[in-house]
Order: C-alpha cells, then sequence, then structure tokens
C-alpha cells in the first residue's frame, strides 16, 4: 500500500495590481489570482493613491494597506473569502473618512 503525503506550503504573494474593479496578485509559485474589488470594500472605496500603497507582509503571506487599515492574506484570496468586515464596521470607517 502506497500513500503520499502532501506537503503544505503557504502562497507567498510577490506584487499587487488593482484597477478599478480587480484586486490581481502574482504568487512566488509563479499563480495570479484576480478577485473582485468589491469583496475589500475598504480597497473599493479608497482613492487610487491609497489603494496603491500597499506592502507585503509577513513574508509574503499578506498583504497591507496602511492608510486604509487594511490586511489581506494570500490563503484568504486563494480560498476565496471576501472581507469579513461588518456593515455597521465599514460605516463607522467611511464616517471617519468624512470628517
Amino acid at each position: 500500500m502506497s500513500s503520499s503525503h502532501t506537503k503544505s506550503s503557504v502562497a507567498r504573494a510577490l506584487s499587487v495590481v488593482i484597477s478599478v474593479d480587480t484586486l490581481s496578485v502574482d504568487l512566488e509559485d509563479g499563480r495570479s489570482v484576480s478577485v473582485p474589488l468589491s469583496w475589500y470594500p475598504r480597497l473599493l472605496h479608497g482613492t487610487e493613491s491609497e489603494r496603491n500603497d500597499w506592502k507585503i507582509i509577513g513574508d509574503g503571506e499578506g498583504i497591507s494597506w496602511p492608510s486604509l487599515d487594511e490586511d489581506i492574506s494570500t490563503d484568504g484570496i486563494l480560498a476565496g473569502n471576501p472581507s469579513a468586515e461588518s456593515d455597521r464596521s465599514l460605516q463607522k470607517w467611511l464616517g471617519s473618512r468624512n470628517k
């Protein structure tokens, strides 16, 4: 009887491109994944300058947008997980931006 062992590895982000309606992430293993920007309301409501102010965190395990207070894991993107932020929290954040 033979068995195969699956080696678990963490997807690591290398770069990010944000268009008007899409977040695209290039991964270390050669894959690229794109998801709707609407999945991440803080990115959607951010200015172009804020959306382009990102940094890779955790050795590629996530992406951070400090000026938008948004962090997204590469595993979450690959799993197809949109933001879990509540509408109440988002509305509070949006209200703080209008001051």
